[in-house]
């Protein structure tokens, strides 16, 4: 898997665009907090935050996506931290993020059941989670995202994985056109997760 990712990334063009998600752009996420964004690719999203005045840690387990993330964050005259890790294996520190992003973070279920508990013990009190995923309908709509099941998401799934005792936990499965670089385009049915600590 790390070698699909590395291969994706080793283009020139930037595989999902270099613009951040939508549905994260309307967050209207502020300035001055300490962001991680998970399996954060090629750096879009994590820039964007970076401009807003935040610190952002990138985590992802592909040097070569990591390392346009840089480039990208050079590009914009932005400072990011990245981390290459596996999400099955890292363990986040307790209680050090003002803010959890994660646009299209798909993965086998141990690594899902691994990773997706520890959030709410790494927020900070008051900290958030913004999420966007591909719902498991996805797969009829063959415009982006995993084409198996197991690495997609369900409304239960996401609920159950999502262990603790947030202050406000609103999922949604949202039917709408994602147009992101050259793997994300046309009409889509996604799951958008704000959890609140």
């Amino acid at each position: 898997m790390k070698e699909f990712w590395n291969e994706r990334y080793a283009h020139k063009d930037f595989a999902y665009g270099k613009d951040p998600n939508d549905f994260l752009v309307s967050q209207k996420v502020g300035s001055n907090l300490k962001v991680l964004c998970l399996a954060e690719g090629e750096g879009r999203n994590g820039v964007y935050l970076a401009k807003l005045g935040n610190e952002v840690t990138c985590m992802d387990y592909s040097e070569s996506g990591l390392e346009k993330a840089s480039q990208l964050a050079l590009e914009s005259s932005v400072t990011l931290s990245c981390i290459c890790a596996d999400l099955g294996e890292v363990q986040l520190e307790f209680g050090q993020w003002d803010l959890i992003v994660a646009i299209f973070a798909h993965f086998p279920k141990p690594i899902k059941t691994h990773i997706w508990p520890q959030i709410y013990g790494a927020l900070k009190p008051g900290g958030k989670l913004i999420m966007e995923v591909y719902d498991q309908e996805q797969l009829r709509f063959g415009t982006g995202g995993p084409q198996h099941a197991d690495l997609l998401y369900s409304f239960g799934e996401l609920e159950a994985l999502l262990q603790g005792n947030f202050k406000a936990l609103h999922i949604e499965k949202v039917f709408r056109e994602v147009i992101e670089g050259s793997y994300h385009n046309g009409a889509s049915a996604t799951l958008q997760v704000v959890a609140i600590k």
